[in-house]
């Protein structure tokens, strides 16, 4: 268990490597979504990475705190509950998306950057960022093992696509009270970086294995698989892995500037 100084170090990096919370401004809200989600946190080969942003953008890579070193993170999503602008559920759908922490070579604009996805749900391909894909393989499934106060979680989530990209990680591991958080982040579309998205973003991380801060490894059993067409390049072997999270809840505002 962290004592309070650490935890305390932990929030204030987690809220700097989302990026800055902007002022007060004009917005259109596009939707609501309750969601799961499950983050690997990466190095990948910056040669690779750099290959898929656009010109004037680079890795913003965080030196200290929970996010050290990481350029690239692998997320899982279980979208539980979305519900439209006018209030209406539009559904639920299940997807893995490439996340970098992005920022302007020469400008004010940082934020995360979606440079590939899967998706379960063809309405969501290509997706708000013009790069996501259907995914013909998905399996998400997640379980529960509780004797007392202890809870041992197993999930397995598979995505791929006919075309041979794939993204999997299968994992069992202790599960920890989630400390609650809060982030304001632009999302920047590749091929259009002057179009992007506002998450407003409520949730409970649950930080399992870290390569920077002193927490308990609480992952019994792990392994990832990310290949094929743009994956390739990233996952060629010398990539590693510097964070496993687990987003108890996660409550996303997506909104227009």
């Amino acid at each position: 268990m962290l004592g309070k100084p650490a935890f305390a170090g932990i929030a204030v990096a987690l809220v700097a490597c989302a990026g800055p919370i902007g002022q007060a401004r004009a917005e259109t809200f596009v939707e609501q979504n309750a969601e799961f989600r499950m983050q690997l946190d990466f190095v990948v080969p910056d040669a690779a990475l750099r290959k898929l942003l656009p010109t004037g953008w680079e890795s913003n890579v965080a030196t200290q705190g929970p996010a050290k070193d990481c350029n690239l993170r692998m997320i899982f999503i279980d979208r539980v509950d979305i519900t439209g602008a006018d209030g209406a559920p539009v559904g639920s759908s299940r997807l893995v998306y490439l996340a970098a922490p992005v920022k302007q070579s020469d400008g004010n604009n940082a934020g995360q950057m979606i440079i590939a996805g899967l998706t379960s749900d063809p309405k969501d391909a290509p997706g708000p960022f013009g790069n996501y894909e259907l995914a013909t393989t998905v399996r998400a499934e997640r379980s529960l093992n509780a004797t007392g106060k202890d809870a041992l979680m197993e999930e397995n989530w598979e995505f791929a696509t006919a075309s041979g990209e794939r993204m999997e990680v299968h994992l069992k591991y202790e599960r920890a009270p989630a400390r609650k958080g809060s982030s304001e982040v632009k999302f920047f579309q590749p091929t259009n970086p002057s179009s992007h998205l506002i998450f407003k973003v409520e949730q409970g991380i649950d930080i399992m294995r870290n390569a920077t801060v002193p927490i308990r490894d609480r992952v019994k059993d792990f392994s990832y698989k990310a290949s094929g067409g743009r994956l390739g390049p990233l996952f060629d072997g010398t990539e590693r892995v510097v964070s496993i999270d687990s987003f108890h809840w996660y409550n996303r505002g997506v909104y227009q500037p």
